[in-house]
């Protein structure tokens, strides 16, 4: 599908699209060839206040709004985007440099099916009461507990999945009541943008306000505000630690999903056609950014030479092209600092005393010369304790690690900083069940791989965040509890007699 962008991209403060104050934008390009595809607002200080204000303007009348009538618009902004599936999945492609069959089948209808899980969410959300007895009460007391919206929140969101993280925050907030500042990555701000002028006519006025910008400045100034009552981020683990820092020195909350370097452990006894196509899904999907990728991989030694030489055959015949022909299997990373990032860990691996079994370059055959391309990579003769099987690369690049028992991978499997994804190949149900349960990070598959879909809890232990999101859980993340204790009885405590 052809996309005709404009040529400049304001931001959206107070149900309006404005330039930025003084008026500088940003480039932004498509990674996969180069090519400029629209300049965008670069937000300064001023733009974030002036958002903050319209979000907090908007919040009294919007959580007032009844739960029924807030599921109602989560379902038409679900619908607005299956309407648009064809135009919101060819933008998130331009912009990010993903196959065009991602967006199309993944990343579009998991941003539809969140709106209309949250939808479904708010209408389950319930308050109590309960008739209690206390000592200083002659008679019965009634405790009741309400969910309340926890006001305006800060939301940034990263470059790898700017569309559905995007959907991630803002269906919940929505959900909830909340009114939202939200800012995308200034490497691939088009998709929110454009979703946002699809259902702006949904939402009333300042509920959501989005800025563009480096993260640097327009990220900063969020940080900086006084005016969130919580903030929400997905990116670096770097990152999300100045998040933290800033939401503790405010008292607020903050939802966090970070980095990882996760494990994907195939045992002996595994589905062999199954766990090669895990592994690719694994670690290709996306380009191989993605926060949960399987990027360790840890084979049993039965099987070890066999996975091997079947993943290396598989890896070759990867279709690396057109980010837009559904046939292409795997695109461009999302830039050149990326590709540069990659390259620079295959050095490491290689002064590590590891294999490059293949890939290990930038593909550079034809068109792919044009842009950030870089080659499905298997990496062995690996051991745990290599910068290359410890730090997150963000590419598609996996290392493999040979290892003889339960107990010893479990080990390894644990031996990192990170715990946001992981899987475990086996037909042993027993032994699935344990190595999922004994491995420290926040979600395991069992004999498959990403799947990510709504109502299923996703965050990480350790480094690799705090808090759930895609599920029900989160909502107490966007709201605050309230209790209000009444007496039900006219005698007095009898503390204070009376004369």
């Amino acid at each position: 599908m052809a996309v005709n962008f404009k040529e400049k991209y304001g931001l959206f403060i107070g149900g309006e699209w404005r330039d930025a104050s003084d008026g500088k934008t940003f480039d932004v390009t498509n990674p996969a060839n180069g090519e400029h595809l629209a300049y965008c607002a670069e937000a300064t200080e001023k733009d974030v206040d002036d958002a903050v204000k319209a979000a907090w303007a908007a919040f009294p009348a919007w959580k007032e709004v009844q739960p029924q009538d807030r599921a109602a618009i989560l379902n038409k902004i679900a619908d607005r985007i299956d309407e648009n599936a064809e135009l919101l999945a060819a933008v998130e492609t331009l912009d990010n440099g993903k196959p065009i069959r991602e967006t199309t089948f993944i990343d579009v209808p998991w941003a539809s099916e969140h709106f209309r899980y949250f939808a479904g969410a708010i209408l389950t959300q319930q308050g109590s009461a309960t008739v209690l007895n206390t000592p200083n009460i002659t008679g019965n007391a009634l405790s009741i507990v309400l969910r309340e919206p926890i006001g305006v929140v800060g939301q940034i969101v990263p470059w790898n999945f700017p569309f559905l993280m995007a959907a991630w925050k803002l269906a919940p907030v929505l959900a909830a009541g909340d009114c939202s500042v939200i800012k995308s990555s200034s490497t691939t701000p088009l998709s929110l943008i454009v979703f946002l002028e699809l259902i702006q006519d949904l939402i009333p006025a300042g509920v959501i306000n989005m800025i563009t910008g480096k993260g640097s400045k327009a990220g900063q100034y969020i940080l900086d505000h006084p005016g969130f009552r919580k903030l929400a981020f997905t990116g670096s683990t770097e990152v999300g630690l100045s998040i933290a820092r800033a939401a503790a020195e405010k008292l607020i909350p903050a939802t966090l999903e970070l980095g990882g370097k996760s494990a994907n452990i195939y045992f002996d006894d595994c589905n062999f056609d199954q766990a090669i196509d895990g592994l690719q899904v694994g670690i290709l999907f996306n380009q191989g950014q993605v926060c949960c990728a399987g990027s360790r991989v840890f084979v049993q030694e039965g099987i070890y030479d066999k996975f091997v030489d079947a993943a290396i055959k598989a890896f070759e015949k990867v279709k690396q092209g057109d980010t837009m022909d559904m046939n292409t299997q795997i695109g461009s990373q999302v830039n050149e600092a990326q590709v540069k990032k990659i390259a620079s860990y295959i050095e490491i691996a290689k002064q590590e005393g590891a294999t490059i079994a293949c890939g290990g370059e930038r593909a550079t055959e034809g068109d792919l010369a044009k842009g950030c391309y870089f080659k499905p990579t298997l990496i062995t003769n690996v051991t745990n304790d290599m910068r290359v099987a410890q730090e997150e690369i963000f590419g598609p690049v996996a290392v493999v690690i040979k290892f003889k028992t339960e107990d010893e991978v479990i080990k390894m499997a644990n031996d990192n900083d990170y715990g946001l994804g992981g899987a475990v190949w086996t037909r042993d149900i027993y032994k699935a069940i344990r190595v999922a349960r004994a491995v420290e990070t926040g979600r395991m598959w069992v004999n498959t791989y990403n799947q990510i879909p709504a109502g299923a809890p996703f965050g990480g232990y350790k480094k690799s965040g705090i808090g759930r999101e895609t599920d029900l859980s989160i909502m107490d993340a966007y709201t605050q509890q309230k209790n209000i204790f009444v007496n039900l009885s006219e005698e007095t405590t009898g503390f204070y007699p009376q004369d």
